[in-house]
């Protein structure tokens, strides 16, 4: 059975993560990177939000009263 030197990698965060073989998780970090998008919010956002939660709200208060 070949074992590492080094037992833990260092740069991971979790301990679980640390005790795994370094090629577990080599190529984790770009994998996720490549399939995060980019998160915009624009004014249509917004308007529609306020919208729902403003309805959702008067909703409540209707059948609260």
């Amino acid at each position: 059975m070949r074992r590492a030197l080094v037992l833990t990698d260092e740069s991971a965060r979790h301990p679980f993560r640390a005790s795994l073989p370094a090629y577990v998780c080599k190529d984790t970090r770009r994998r996720h990177r490549a399939w995060r998008v980019p998160f915009a919010v624009n004014a249509e956002d917004v308007r529609g939000f306020a919208l729902a939660y403003s309805a959702c709200f008067v909703a409540v208060m209707t059948f609260i009263w």
